[in-house]
């Protein structure tokens, strides 16, 4: 298909009119065309958005959400559950759905160097580059590993992915019919105005700040850090400001009015 008339496919598919949600987002996206244009698109892609936006359209609606709405991403391995919240007219973030991981490779603990099996745990941020729509698993992007903090640590690997199929060498393969539906309302979001997309893959859900799995000698002192990040969510329905000071992750509750779009 032409490179033109793919681009405008894509403007219909995940361009359409859908209000913009919060006044925090709404105020920073430019124009939709301009947004459009620029996200990767292939023709898989667009046959993607074609078969599955329909109902997902009819399932927003349901729940009051706009599609093309500021995306966040939580992933949980032991649970082995995807979620993804959007942006709400009052600037929190609600649930719209959770799919089952069809696999992660690994154990519990963060991926610490190239070839070592692991699956990414921490706080990712995902931009319009990092959408691969002619992944050789379906669909897929880059959750951006190693970050700051890996890189703090010396940590090195490169190309983790959540994907489709359902095979994984320190990906989260999702299976293709999942993977569908997240990549086109995610895409959707960068399409909108959404500068980038948070991801925040944890080991489990934490039970609190007493949580035992704390104790664990390797790796507790760095799920402690992790869990301020889930909490605050917890707390707040926006997602939290992350930064890396002196080698730990930094996490701050953000605000419906503070909220990065």
């Amino acid at each position: 298909m032409p490179r033109g008339r793919r681009r405008l496919l894509l403007l219909l598919l995940l361009g359409a009119a859908a209000p913009v949600a919060a006044d925090a987002w709404r105020s920073a996206a430019t124009s939709l065309t301009e947004h459009t244009l620029v996200v990767p698109t292939s023709d898989r892609a667009i046959a993607a958005a074609a078969r599955v936006r329909p109902l997902l359209e009819r399932e927003l609606a349901a729940q009051g959400l706009a599609f093309g709405a500021p995306a966040f991403v939580r992933i949980f391995k032991q649970e082995h559950e995807l979620e993804l919240w959007l942006a709400r007219d009052d600037g929190t973030y609600a649930l719209f759905r959770s799919w089952p991981i069809c696999t992660w490779s690994g154990a519990l603990g963060p991926k610490t160097r190239q070839g070592d099996g692991q699956s990414p745990e921490g706080f990712y941020r995902v931009a319009q580059g990092q959408l691969n729509p002619a992944s050789k698993y379906h669909l897929a992007f880059n959750l951006g590993y190693p970050n700051a903090y890996d890189r703090a640590h010396a940590r090195t690997g490169d190309f983790l992915m959540v994907h489709g199929n359902c095979v994984s060498i320190g990906c989260y393969a999702m299976g293709d019919g999942a993977i569908e539906e997240i990549y086109t309302l995610v895409s959707a979001a960068l399409a909108h105005g959404q500068r980038a997309f948070e991801v925040h893959a944890f080991p489990f859900r934490f039970a609190g700040a007493d949580d035992s799995r704390f104790a664990d000698e390797r790796w507790g002192a760095f799920w402690r850090e992790l869990s301020a990040g889930y909490f605050a969510f917890e707390r707040t329905r926006v997602p939290p400001r992350v930064s890396v000071q002196g080698g730990r992750y930094a996490v701050l509750d953000a605000s419906p009015e503070s909220a990065a779009p």
